[in-house]
C-alpha cells in the first residue's frame, strides 16, 4: 500500500536486446493488466516499475514520456542494488 491507496506491480527490467521492444511489451502488458484490475479489483492502482538506469537512459525520450502521458501510465522508479524507490510519478 502507497500511503491509504492499494496498489499493484508491474515491474519490468527490460533486460532484452532492444529497450524499443521492451517497452512496447511492458506497455501491452501493463494496459492488459490495468484493464484486468479494472475488471477484477477496482481499488488496486496500476503502477509499472522500471530500474533507475533504465528511467534516466530510455525513459527520458519525449516519445516514451508522451505514451505514459497518453496511456495515464503511473510509474515508479527503483534502484536495484538498495532495493528502494527512488521515483513516483503520478
Amino acid at each position: 500500500e502507497k500511503a491509504t491507496q492499494k496498489i499493484a506491480v508491474e515491474i519490468k527490467s527490460f533486460i532484452g536486446r532492444s529497450a524499443v521492444s521492451e517497452f512496447h511489451l511492458a506497455i501491452g502488458q501493463f494496459l492488459n493488466y490495468r484493464l484486468a484490475l479494472e475488471k477484477l479489483a477496482s481499488e488496486r492502482v496500476l503502477y509499472l516499475a522500471v530500474p533507475t538506469d533504465i528511467y534516466q537512459d530510455f525513459f527520458s525520450d519525449s516519445f516514451v514520456q508522451a505514451v505514459l502521458e497518453r496511456y495515464q501510465i503511473k510509474l515508479f522508479v527503483f534502484h536495484i542494488q538498495k532495493e528502494e524507490i527512488t521515483l513516483w510519478k503520478n
